[in-house]
Order: C-alpha cells, then structure tokens, then sequence
C-alpha cells in the first residue's frame, strides 16, 4: 500500500470524530462506521483489500463473523455503544484462533463508537482512548495508513517533561563540548525543538523526523549533513520546490514552515554516535505530551548556573502564571463574557475587542508568560464560537472565525537564546490551539507556513523605547 500524506489522514481523522460523535447502533450503523474509519488511512476501497462479515468456521461448528477483516493487517469488531468491550476482544480473539496463521492480523480493534480499543498482536498491552481523540492516536494504525510506527509505553507529562529537558540539556553540552557554541548553537537547538514537536503534532507527517534521524548513520558521521538539508527544505516555498526536481521523496515529505526560524544557513554541527543516539531518544518522546510553556523550564536548564542568577533568570510555573494573569485580565475578561454572551451583537463586538487587546512582558525570558495568556486567550474565544454557533453559516471555514492571533504579543527579553524560545514556543501554542478549534468545528485547519509571529525584541528593557 502507498504512503498516504500525512495531513490529509490527521484532517479526515478529525472529520471522522465529529460525524460519528453520536453513533449507537452496531446493527445499522457499524459498516458505514468501519468504512469511513478506513477511509481515514486512505483505504477508499475497503472490500479490494479485506472484507465485511468474513465468515469464520469455529470449533465447535458454529460459524462467526468478522465485522471486518484485513487478512494480515486489521481485525475490527463492533459493538453498540456502551456494550462490554473486553467481552468483544475476547470474542475477536476466539475468532483469531480459527484463522490460519498468514491470515491472522496484526491489529486487534474493537469499539462501540464512542470509544476505540487496539491491540497488537506482537504486544501485550492494548491502548484505549474515545473515537473523538482519534487524531492523537494515529501512529498506532501504522500499518493501515501505510507510515511507519514505533510503540512506545505511555508515561506521565511530568516523566517527559523532565526527561526530555535532560536529554536536550545533554545534546546541548555535547555540542558546546565539540566546539559548536554561541549563537548557532543556539539557534541549532530551537530548530530542532520545532522539529521535535512538529513531530507528534501534526505539522510533520507522523514520526518522520523521528525515521529520518534513524536512516542517518550509526556512527552520526552524515547526520550534520542530512539534519542541515532538511533545515534547508523546511525554508523552501512551493514554488522553489517544484525547480528542485532531485530532491528526494524522504525531504519532500516535510512541508514549507516560513517564519524565519530556517532563514539562516548555520555551519554543520558534528555528532557522534552518542549524540545521533541522544536526538533519537529525544525523538522517541511524545511531544504532543508537552506544553510549549515548559520551554522555559527545559532551557534555563541548559543555561550556565552563574549565569542564571546574575540574570535572575528563573522558571515560573504555570500554575503560578495563572495566578497572576486571571486577577490581572482574564477574570474580568470571562465576566465580560458571561455577561454579553446572551446578545449576538454584544458577543460580536467582544470578539472584536479581545482579537484587538495587545499584550506586552518587558522581562519574558523564554516566553511562559506569553504563551499561557495566549492560550487563556484562545480558550475564551473558543468558547465565543460556541455560543455563536447557531448563528455560523456552515460554509464559513475554521479561518475565517478566528481573530485572536500571536501578533498581539510582544515581549523584551536582554538574552537572544529565550528570545528565540519564546518565538517558537508562541508559534507551537498557536498550532495545538489551532487543532483545538479543528475539533471543535470538524475542519482541519493549519497556520502554515508561518506569517504572523509574537514581536519579540532582544534588548534590555531599561534602555529601549517601548
């Protein structure tokens, strides 16, 4: 089976969530569920590959029915919502011991509509989660949607968060230690911050980044050169593109992201077979796990301790953020709301005010600040759209009732590298929020390439204009 594109999948994923939102009904409903499920993966032709009601002789001459059979890739049994999924997987099992082994396939899956359940027959464990959270899940339908995969067990946001600033404190000195420091460096470890998320959220086919690290040496000796072509690609336009008529299938995977973040050419940072193994397992984390806000905490982690405290550079907590941001604006703001939420004139005009507020941190640091009240801000005017939805055409695309955006943002920040941070961080908050409105409103919608950006200067604010 052919590659899918990516985009396509994690948008045809988030349609399939609204439409059968309120399905019930195995028997009425559950083909027509199993074939748009499939058409999420690009199988447009369900019965050229498997089939419906696949007849399975039992032991004990009985005869059972597969709902749905893809005889070396996936098994799907349907139940009504709210019947007993456990009882379906063992049912499915029971089914699986009568097939012959070349047929028996290696997903497992069972549901009632609301709630998906997977497994893999080479693994013990199954995965759980509700059919609207399908777009999170995907990688775990590899072999349907045709893209490679890689399980990895689940752990806590905190496990992640922590691991994963080690690990990139550890490629930061490893890199400073060969001799790649300063400024570069810098820049070199917010790209691939991008990359990291860009991985697990959608903006990159799923997991490519992460295979394009592992189809680079052992050893890390071409891993400079490949990971500086791919910056070179992701700063590519369309139109420059389509004259490259010799770049690979593997680079052209990944799409045009703008913004200046790959602007400039950086020299080749060397690895070694430590350093390619420490992006890979840096890749191996889910990022969509992690909140852009934690920026500041992974990145005042790789800052020089004397420095941080001559700076007083420090990482405030998120829920210390809200403490301060809520009795500062978005309490009031959310009271204003509930008051004008009952006139869809009033609501129209508060939509207008807050998509006109502009939001200024004269010490950002890494941006925490910034991207939780971009965040609230964003929450809020989701919540306007809903009330607003009776009144909304149909027709009207996710874009067009947006108006909150990062340009309403701006910070002063005396050091480059948060300057750069909370860029990026700003930008990363505004896609998951991005996504958020996708599900909300059934329409996948990306802002990329990159146009708008939080004005972030680097300069110290006690002697600067503002």
């Amino acid at each position: 089976m052919a590659v899918v594109n990516w985009e396509g999948v994690f948008a045809r994923a988030i349609a399939f969530a609204g439409k059968w939102k309120d399905a019930k009904n195995e028997e009425a409903e559950a083909q027509s569920f199993e074939r748009d499920f499939l058409q999420v993966f690009g199988v447009n032709d369900p019965l050229g590959v498997g089939d419906f009601e696949y007849k399975v002789p039992l032991s004990d001459g009985r005869t059972g029915y597969i709902d749905y059979l893809w005889k070396g890739t996936i098994a799907i049994e349907m139940k009504s919502r709210g019947k007993n999924l456990d009882a379906a997987f063992e049912q499915l099992g029971e089914y699986m011991r009568h097939l012959p082994p070349e047929e028996v396939p290696d997903l497992w899956m069972v549901s009632d509509f609301e709630t998906i359940q997977l497994k893999r027959r080479s693994a013990s464990a199954f995965v759980s989660f509700k059919t609207k959270d399908l777009k999170k899940y995907i990688r775990h339908f590899s072999d349907v949607a045709g893209f490679s995969e890689t399980d990895k067990e689940p752990e806590t946001q905190l496990d992640v968060n922590v691991k994963a600033a080690e690990k990139m404190a550890r490629l930061h000195d490893a890199l400073k230690t060969h001799g790649y420091e300063g400024h570069d460096l810098e820049v070199y470890l917010v790209r691939l911050l991008f990359c990291l998320f860009a991985d697990d959220t959608g903006i990159f086919p799923a997991g490519a980044f992460l295979q394009y690290l592992e189809n680079s040496k052992k050893d890390g000796s071409d891993l400079s050169e490949r990971l500086g072509k791919l910056f070179d690609v992701l700063n590519l336009p369309p139109e420059t593109r389509e004259k490259r008529t010799l770049l690979s299938p593997e680079l052209l995977r990944f799409r045009y992201i703008n913004g200046g973040l790959f602007e400039k050419v950086l020299p080749l940072a060397e690895f070694n077979d430590k350093m390619r193994q420490t992006l890979i397992d840096c890749a191996g984390f889910d990022w969509n796990k992690i909140s852009p806000a934690i920026f500041g905490a992974m990145f005042q982690g790789v800052m020089n301790k004397d420095q941080r405290r001559e700076l007083g550079a420090h990482y405030t907590s998120e829920e210390n953020i809200l403490k301060l941001i809520n009795p500062l604006f978005m309490d009031d703001l959310r009271e204003e709301f509930e008051r004008v939420k009952v006139s869809a004139r009033a609501l129209d005009a508060f939509h207008e005010k807050i998509s006109r507020l502009k939001f200024l941190d004269p010490a950002a640091g890494c941006g925490n600040f910034l991207i939780i009240t971009y965040r609230e801000l964003r929450l809020l005017e989701l919540d306007i759209l809903r009330m607003k939805r009776a009144t909304l055409q149909n027709t009207l695309f996710v874009e067009n009732l947006l108006k909150v955006n990062v340009g309403q943002f701006y910070a002063i920040e005396i050091e480059d590298f948060p300057c750069q941070v909370a860029q990026v961080g700003m930008w990363l908050m505004d896609h998951q929020m991005n996504m958020l409105a996708s599900e909300e409103f059934g329409q996948y919608y990306v802002r990329l390439p990159l146009t708008d950006a939080a004005t972030i200067v680097n300069a110290n604010a006690l002697r600067i204009e503002w």
